[in-house]
């Protein structure tokens, strides 16, 4: 079996990635409790482990999930990036930026046969190659690393601009021949427009729909296209993946979660249905969606220990109002009976913090393809 393990799990994008992709998902480790809890809706044969990745270490991550090392074919995840995002404040302090280091230390101690690590492409900047070369140095002599990839999501089959770096490196013993850099830009698919991906999903929404029963509603599957990304919107459940009541709910009466509802103003609205596509409303600094265009990079916003600051929303291209998490879900890639948390704070930084699933199962797949399709 290709087992693999998916540290800093987050709700879940990589993971659902990598099972697409052929690969087993035996164990997942995230700290934050609510992603966890959205992860082990979805992924209910995963092990779960709630333990900060700093305090752990590789031995512990094997007994917790009854393996050995040779057990195991690869490590994903995407160590918290706020500490380099452009968005932030850059901090070479911030505690987290150890989390990248300690995604390297795990590898050194399990040395499995890959590994994919995502981040924001700010990692990259020169004031933090300290940190980078730190982290590099526990995976030198055995692996080795491909060039950083800088992947855009939309040229990969994914409605938004977001791009993210990710680091790839093959173990030098286990796999002779290494795949390059350009094997994965190959994987390059049919752009999909905002308006071509919010096809199917209610466009009215009651600002009344703030419950998580509420925001269940129906979707016309007839307005769905028929490419692969609607396939991948419709369908395409893996085997023991899924919260299989919500899949029940999406399969049989054709419902979505998460089109929670968001109160404006008269005045807010007013200035929403004033704005043209791609225009910033000057107030709320929201950007109002171009139908033929793609989404900008959804936001995660900061967790109670910076605030709890929701990030900045889109704005619906036809209404004037902020997207719904469903929405916001689709335009990252994920499927219609993907679950998030039952609010709408939670839902929206899930979404915000995620790999692509799109991208995550391109970039997976090519190593799936060339090194155990045939095991």
């Amino acid at each position: 079996m290709t087992k693999i393990i998916d540290l800093f799990a987050g709700a879940g994008g990589l993971s659902l990635g990598a099972i697409r992709a052929g690969f087993n998902v035996i164990g997942a480790v995230e700290l934050d409790e609510h992603a966890l809890s959205t992860h082990s809706r979805n992924f209910p044969l995963t092990c779960h482990i709630k333990k900060n990745i700093s305090e752990l270490t590789g031995t512990e991550i094997l007994e917790e999930l009854k393996i050995s090392k040779n057990d195991l074919r690869g490590i994903i995840g995407g160590p918290p990036c706020q500490g380099f995002s452009t968005m932030g404040k850059r901090n070479l302090e911030d505690p987290r930026n150890n989390l990248f280091n300690d995604f390297f230390r795990i590898i050194k101690e399990l040395e499995p046969d890959f590994f994919v690590a995502e981040n924001v492409t700010g990692i990259l900047n020169e004031k933090y190659s300290e940190i980078r070369d730190a982290a590099f140095s526990h995976i030198s002599e055995k692996y080795h690393l491909l060039p950083p990839l800088k992947i855009k999501a939309s040229d990969f089959g994914a409605p938004t601009i977001r791009t993210r770096i990710f680091f790839i490196g093959f173990h030098q013993k286990k796999i002779k021949t290494p795949l390059q850099e350009q094997d994965f830009y190959k994987q390059t698919a049919k752009s999909v427009t905002v308006e071509e991906a919010l096809k199917g999903l209610p466009q009215e929404i009651k600002p009344i729909w703030l419950k998580e029963s509420d925001s269940w509603q129906p979707i016309d599957k007839e307005k769905f296209g028929e490419d692969e990304f609607f396939k991948k919107v419709v369908g395409q459940i893996p085997s023991g993946v899924g919260d299989q009541a919500s899949v029940k709910k999406y399969v049989e009466q054709n419902l979505v979660s998460g089109c929670h509802g968001t109160r404006h103003s008269p005045e807010v609205i007013k200035r929403y249905k004033e704005l043209e596509f791609g225009e910033q409303d000057k107030i709320s600094k929201s950007v109002k969606l171009k139908p033929f265009g793609y989404c900008p990079t959804l936001r995660a916003g900061t967790g109670s220990d910076k605030g709890s600051y929701q990030a900045v929303r889109p704005i619906h291209y036809l209404e004037p109002r902020v997207i719904t998490p469903r929405e916001a879900a689709r335009l990252q890639g994920f499927p219609d009976w993907f679950v998030f948390h039952e609010t709408k704070w939670h839902s929206f930084r899930q979404i915000g913090n995620s790999v692509s699933p799109i991208v995550a199962e391109k970039i997976l797949q090519v190593i799936f393809e060339n090194y155990y399709s045939k095991l």
